[in-house]
């Protein structure tokens, strides 16, 4: 499932009681997908790493009272009743066979030894999979039974809306539109692959350096791999970078543009990004009339998802007038 199916999915889950386990290779974005779903719902998010876990932290220790052996649940464990959130297990399957028994009681009865789980609270976990080359254990099947299971797979239109609102590097986007296939490469997994996660890091890592060079190619390298990195390297040595773009916005309507997709691609990029610190409105409207117009549709929809306020400005509407029958 996509990203956007499994948080549409999650969502609605939520307002039930059964757990949820997502399945998915590492980096994907598993865990943002459960924060996210919670925020929008305003719920809190404990994050248990079940892998650190020892069989007995879930049920507490026990103590005497009045000659009776009673048993304290940890502190980590939600307790206030009116609370709301989300318990999530992350790496579950990673945790050792004892670990992930002692929690059969509490994903299907919601209650362990003495301890109740707060009716506000949801459980969800995730985990990869044996064929992700990954720690894993084989989940008991009665555990297995427990849980409803999404499959989690990466996508690449998902991750650009999402690189736009998490203000990924406007050259990490172009280049990923250009190579798709690179958002998730585990073929040849080495200490640094191709993930969603490791991109954001690489976003992270060019603005922390500035503009891209050979000197920097360890590094990248060692955040998305060789093949990766060298392509990366290459196609930011000969993009247009954000000196250029700005030229084109200062005069939209006579400025050369880039011939080559790689460059428009950049383009395309670099105008959401920029449009979030200063007004370039009026300029890339008087644009959109001048890219080839799927690439014209792409900026656009980029820009109305960062404010809608776009489609009112006389260029846009004009060019949504020439294009209604490819625009939805």
């Amino acid at each position: 499932m996509r990203p956007s199916e499994i948080t549409r999915s999650l969502e609605t889950l939520i307002a039930t009681q059964w757990p949820v386990f997502l399945w998915g290779p590492p980096g994907v974005g598993k865990s943002s997908v459960v924060r996210q779903v919670a925020s929008a719902a305003s719920l809190e998010v404990i994050d248990i790493r079940a892998p650190l876990l020892d069989p007995t932290d879930l049920r507490g220790l026990p103590s005497v009272e009045n000659g009776k052996a009673q048993w304290c649940p940890p502190a980590f464990l939600p307790h206030e009743e009116t609370s709301r959130g989300i318990l999530f297990f992350d790496e579950l399957n990673a945790a050792p066979p004892l670990v992930q028994a002692s929690l059969y009681q509490l994903t299907l009865d919601r209650r362990i030894g003495e301890y109740r789980l707060p009716a506000g609270w949801k459980i969800i976990a995730a985990g990869n999979r044996s064929t992700d080359a990954s720690v894993v254990f084989r989940m008991p099947a009665a555990l297995a039974n427990r849980f409803i299971h999404m499959e989690f797979e990466a996508d690449f239109e998902d991750w650009r809306n999402w690189a736009q609102a998490k203000d990924i590097h406007p050259l990490v986007v172009a280049f990923l539109s250009l190579r798709r296939e690179l958002l998730f490469d585990m073929k040849k997994p080495e200490r640094g692959f191709p993930t969603p996660r490791t991109w954001e890091m690489l976003s992270d890592v060019v603005r922390a350096f500035g503009a891209p060079d050979l000197s920097q190619l360890p590094i990248y390298t060692g955040t998305v791999g060789e093949g990766a990195a060298v392509e990366f390297l290459s196609y930011c040595r000969e993009s247009i970078g954000e000196a250029e773009v700005r030229k084109i916005l200062k005069n939209p309507e006579k400025a050369a543009l880039p011939s080559k997709l790689s460059d428009q691609y950049a383009l395309i990029a670099y105008i959401p990004a920029l449009m979030k610190h200063e007004d370039f409105s009026e300029a890339a409207a008087l644009l959109l009339s001048r890219l080839q117009p799927e690439l014209a549709i792409l900026l656009l929809r980029n820009l109305m998802r960062q404010s809608k306020k776009f489609a009112r400005l006389p260029g846009v509407r004009k060019f949504m007038a020439a294009h209604s029958e490819v625009i939805l």
